[in-house]
């Protein structure tokens, strides 16, 4: 039996010191049977030259080159326009996949039926020079972010807390298609995609790290919580739209947990718009406590908390 076709999207936005080592770890997977997508997203620095010179060198590359920087949700949807695989894989190109990652994730999709979306993996953190940071699972496990690995129904669990590694995930066609890809209202795609396909789909976990993800100082993870975070509207965004793919208490304690978690750091981060948008949210939701009312007077009271997340961060985790 043939093996399935496999659609490589790789993303670039400014990732010119990056971009040849990751579109070489697409490249040079063991699985022969890829289609690779390059998009750049309208970047400021030499991304475009690069792409262009692999384009040259590998005539089966297909390349777009956008003048205007659009976000990663409609960056995707434009390259998904040109895709032909029956899985997809969001790859940034400061991220590099280990040789063997497709061919690995394939194989455990073909252990389960169509009512599996997503395979998920363990994933490495580098920074900018590619030396080690941590590793994914071993952090969330040794901190108690995470008891266990979800797997299966993971609807619960990833609306209560971040836990999947976006860049490790290989997606099932069906599920973008189900979905009508990226919601490009928003500034950031994954935990909208994760809420939205696991009502839909099970998820489930290759326990490898095949990814090995990059962190850089200006990248949209490293900005996450801090003063003027673009992306924490789109996450409330995505929380309302939880409310109606809800379907139990169950489900609405998860959101309640997650829209709390979310108030908390929109006050110490100082970002009283969305301070605001999450405590009426959590008021709708019949979720609101005493504590979470003295919470947002600090936003009220516009208190200069922002500084108190970075002592946290470094006594909770060192």
């Amino acid at each position: 039996m043939p093996k399935p076709l496999v659609t490589v999207i790789c993303i670039s936005y400014n990732h010119e010191r990056f971009i040849g080592q990751a579109i070489d770890s697409v490249i040079n997977q063991t699985y022969e049977q890829i289609q690779i997508i390059i998009i750049d997203d309208g970047s400021a620095d030499n991304s475009a030259s690069v792409i262009t010179q692999f384009k040259v060198k590998y005539n089966s590359l297909e390349v777009l080159l956008l003048t205007q920087n659009v976000g990663n949700c409609a960056a995707f949807n434009t390259a998904y326009a040109l895709a032909k695989g029956s899985f997809i894989v969001d790859f940034a190109t400061d991220d590099v996949m280990m040789p063997d990652r497709i061919e690995k994730q394939v194989r455990q999709f073909e252990q389960y039926g169509d009512d599996v979306g997503i395979v998920f993996t363990d994933a490495t953190y580098i920074d900018e020079k590619g030396k080690f940071i941590r590793n994914h699972f071993e952090h969330l496990l040794k901190f108690g972010l995470i008891l266990k690995v979800p797997r299966g129904d993971v609807y619960r669990s990833v609306l209560e807390r971040y836990f999947i590694p976006s860049p490790t995930a290989l997606i099932r066609r069906q599920v973008i298609d189900q979905l009508g890809g990226y919601d490009e209202k928003l500034s950031y795609e994954d935990f909208d995609l994760f809420v939205r396909a696991s009502r839909l789909f099970k998820f489930e976990f290759l326990d490898e790290r095949l990814t090995a993800v990059r962190k850089l100082s200006k990248s949209m993870s490293t900005e996450l919580y801090k003063r003027n975070d673009k992306q924490l509207m789109s996450t409330y965004d995505v929380c309302l739209k939880a409310t109606k793919l809800n379907r139990d208490a169950g489900d609405n304690l998860a959101l309640i947990g997650r829209v709390r978690y979310e108030l908390r750091q929109s006050v110490i981060t100082e970002n009283h718009l969305e301070a605001t948008a999450f405590f009426k949210l959590l008021n709708t939701l019949d979720g609101l406590r005493f504590a979470d009312r003295l919470t947002f007077f600090g936003s009220i009271m516009r208190l200069p908390l922002k500084g108190f997340r970075n002592i946290y961060i470094k006594v909770r985790f060192g």
